[in-house]
Formats: C-alpha cells, structure tokens, sequence
C-alpha cells in the first residue's frame, strides 16, 4: 500500500506540473561523483579529475533541507565508485517520504558483487522501486571499443545475470540496457539486440532503453565535439525499426518510455525537442561539486549548495532561475531530449491516462 501512495504522490504532482508552478521539483539529477573508470569516445567525464565532491554529511544535510523529492536519479561518473552510495540513498529515504523511485546507470566495471551488494542493501532500505541502467552501446568488440576498456561487454552481461537473479524474488527491482546512438554504432542496433539475445535468451526490445548522443559542457564535458552525433533519416530510420519490435505493455513505465522514443524519432528528425522541458520547474540537476544547474545539458549555473546552506528554496525563487524559467518559455534553452529531462515533459501527460 505505501508503495502505491508514493506511486499515485508522484503520479498527481507529474500531472499538476502540466497545469501549475510547482512550488519545488519533484525530481533530483543528482551526479554524486565524476570518477569514473570508462574512457568513452563520446564523454569526457573520465578525463577530470574531480576533488572536493560532496562529501556524505553535505549529502545529509542537503537531503534533510529538501524533503520533497519523489523520483531521484543519481549518476556520475560511475556512481557505484562511492562505497557510501547505500548511504546517501537512505538519506534521502528518510527525508522525503514520498519518494517512489530511484535510477542509477552504472558501466558494470565496479566488481560486480559489490554492485550487486549495494543494490540488496539499498532494496533493503525500503524504496519501492529502484532501476538500475547498465550501459551497452554495442555488440562486444564494437561496445569494448566506444567505452575504451576490454572486457566491458562481457562484465555487462555477467552483472545482468546476477541482478536478474535479484529480480525473480524482488519485483521492486527493474533494470535495462541504456544504448547511446552516436557516429561510431551506427546502424548496428538491431546487430547489437541480435548479439544480446544470444548471450540473454530471455531479452526482449523492451529491455533496452535509448538516448542520442549529445553535447553538455557542464555534464558530459564534450561541448563542441559534436562529430560523433547522429540524427537525421539515418538515425530516425533505424529507431523506427528497433520501436516497431517493442511490445506493449500497460505499464505507466513502458508507455513513457514508448512516448519517449517515439518523440525522440522526432528529435532526430527535426533537431528539436518536440515538447517543452520542465527543467527547473519538475526537475533540478546537482553536480559533484554542489553546482546547481537547470538541467545536465545547461551550463547555466544558477547556486551552490554550500554557498546556500543546502537549501534549495533559496534559489528556486532567485532572479537567476525566474530568468532560467523565461528563457524556457521563449525556446532559448540548449536543444536537448534526453530521459534525465524529457520524462518530466511526458510524465504528466502520460498519467492523464490513470487518473
């Protein structure tokens, strides 16, 4: 029953975030570390070299000054490298009692066991739903050569095996492949399912979820590298086959994330996003450092946590997020449709169907 009450809290605020101001976001970007072990050719996260992060008492604090959130998507960098990530998700379990789900996208290089204890540990604090997004841009020789690390195919495969053995005695957990479409896979999608498949017998297209590659100054750290983008026929060609073969299923998940691909046909097509964003109004995204940005592909700093007290409400009403929320309405934001922002947009559209 709780699980459905957080499920519904965060249903009715997507849907009144179509209608009204919200008062505070409901959902929190937050990359909690930019370590990582990849070395991809379409992100430059890898190349910093991050000191100073938040620590866990900061994320403390910053969690119990914003009791509100009900969807928390936590990233890097590999958010598995902090050993404390179990610990900063209880802190925000403890302090926003509405919060209903909690994603996190990992590059399965951590040991896998770890993974998998993290994973039974943050099941174990009670969040109705966690989605774990194992990233696969490949069949093996292809995804090992984008990633920029051997082996990172088959450490895919094995953490999918093991978390799906999670799966079969906890429902509350749910995970995919999340596929990035650039210059250097494409037209090997369906390759790349077909490839799976045979290590996965049970894998279906529903189990994959997919973003084109883009361009962030203050998140992916590429800006101005857009050589290895893809949009146009070519990529709308080859979404279209790979949505074709999804089934439906009536879920509130499934169906935004039908939705999602759908309009990123159109993204493709068009080189805009087909819907407003909610950034800044749904949604907030919060770097490593405690930089508060509309979202991870604005490079619009608009406060810092430490400088604020960690208090959101200090700047939600600032000058700099009213010009923030202007520039949305007249189309000046950077083009963006990806999931981290997109879902917002689609979200409260999508629940009109169940409430």
């Amino acid at each position: 029953m709780i699980a459905i009450e957080e499920l519904l809290s965060l249903s009715y605020t997507a849907l009144k975030s179509n209608f009204t101001k919200l008062e505070r976001p409901y959902k929190l970007n937050f990359a909690i570390t930019m370590h990582c072990q990849s070395r991809c050719l379409t992100c430059n996260i890898w190349q910093l070299k991050p000191a100073g992060e938040l620590s866990l008492d900061e994320i403390r604090e910053f969690a119990r000054k914003n009791s509100y959130f009900k969807w928390i998507e936590i990233t890097g960098g590999e958010p598995f490298l902090r050993s404390d990530i179990v610990e900063i998700v209880k802190a925000f379990k403890e302090n926003s009692r509405d919060l209903y789900i909690v994603t996190i996208p990992t590059n399965s290089l951590t040991n896998p066991d770890v993974i998998v204890k993290r994973v039974r540990e943050i099941l174990e604090l009670g969040v109705p739903r966690l989605v774990i997004t194992l990233s696969l841009d490949g069949y093996r020789e292809l995804h090992d050569k984008i990633r920029g690390v051997p082996g990172n195919f088959d450490r895919v495969i094995s953490l999918y095996k093991k978390l799906d053995e999670i799966r079969k005695t906890d429902s509350r957990l749910g995970f995919v492949f999340g596929y990035t479409m650039s210059h250097y896979n494409a037209g090997k999608l369906l390759e790349t399912f077909n490839k799976v498949k045979e290590e996965l017998p049970g894998v279906t297209y529903n189990d994959f979820h997919i973003n084109l590659a883009q361009e962030s100054d203050n998140y992916y750290h590429n800006e101005g590298e857009g050589s290895y983008k893809i949009s146009g026929e070519e990529a709308a060609i080859e979404l279209e086959q790979f949505i074709k073969n999804r089934r439906f299923e009536a879920d509130p998940a499934q169906i935004v994330e039908s939705a999602f691909l759908k309009n990123l046909v159109v993204f493709a097509k068009t080189g805009r996003p087909p819907l407003r964003s909610r950034s800044l109004e749904a949604s907030v995204f919060v770097d490593n450092m405690g930089n508060i940005f509309p979202s991870i592909m604005w490079n619009k700093k608009i406060g810092n946590l430490r400088e604020i007290g960690f208090d959101l409400s200090k700047i939600w009403n600032s000058e700099e997020a009213k010009e923030v929320r202007r520039a949305i309405e007249e189309g000046k934001e950077p083009v963006q449709w990806t999931s981290c922002e997109a879902y917002q947009s689609l979200t409260g559209k999508i629940m009109k169907l169940f409430l």
